[in-house]
């Protein structure tokens, strides 16, 4: 299945879609250069225009652009751990999978993780236009596809999908928060009064 065709199913036809998924046999490889590496440039370069060729108004400080080197940075930065993420993330879902009933399957898992944070991914489009940005919460929706996609894919009883969607959501909030500290490192941040660095 192409791109575009697997992105407009998975968010329009979820339930339909993970049964179509489970069935097929994806390599690493394969999700990563055909799916992954593809749809998680899209905030990052998304971000970097936005942040860094359009920029944003602050109130006192006024108009500001983050400088272009550092925004190219960023954005790298960002692309490098939203990569690394997808497949921390399966390592995690793959772990907790026999504590749901379900049956650990790291292939399985990674591409529940991949084809979960499609919403996320698609909605980073929202960061090229900085005033936009609020609107990005529709990525939310990764979370409901993630729930929809835990018992089929890891073959988990439905009646634990809530429970195993929680935990996995809150260990990705932990993830999170650990890779945003070590990408904020990159990120050039407006300060009140003071050059911003290149």
């Amino acid at each position: 299945m192409n791109l575009v065709d697997r992105v407009k199913n998975i968010l329009l036809n979820p339930k339909n879609e993970w049964q179509t998924i489970a069935g097929e046999t994806t390599d690493l490889k394969t999700l990563y250069t055909s799916y992954v590496m593809i749809l998680a440039a899209i905030p990052a370069i998304a971000g970097f225009i936005g942040y860094s060729l359009i920029g944003m108004s602050l109130p006192i400080v006024g108009s500001y652009r983050v400088p272009i080197t550092s925004g190219i940075s960023g954005a790298i930065v960002q692309y490098g751990l939203a990569l690394a993420g997808v497949y921390v993330m399966a390592l995690i879902i793959d772990a907790l999978a026999p504590s749901f009933g379900g049956e650990k399957n790291f292939n399985q898992a990674l591409k529940t993780t991949a084809y979960s944070y499609t919403a996320a991914w698609v909605a980073g489009v929202f960061a090229m236009i900085p005033g936009l940005g609020l609107l990005s919460i529709v990525g939310l929706y990764s979370v409901y596809l993630l729930y929809l996609g835990l018992p089929v894919m890891m073959k988990s009883p439905s009646e634990k999908a809530v429970g195993y969607t929680a935990v996995a959501i809150v260990c990705g909030i932990v993830l999170a928060i650990v890779f945003g500290a070590i990408g904020g490192i990159f990120m050039a941040v407006p300060t009140v009064g003071l050059p911003s660095l290149q």
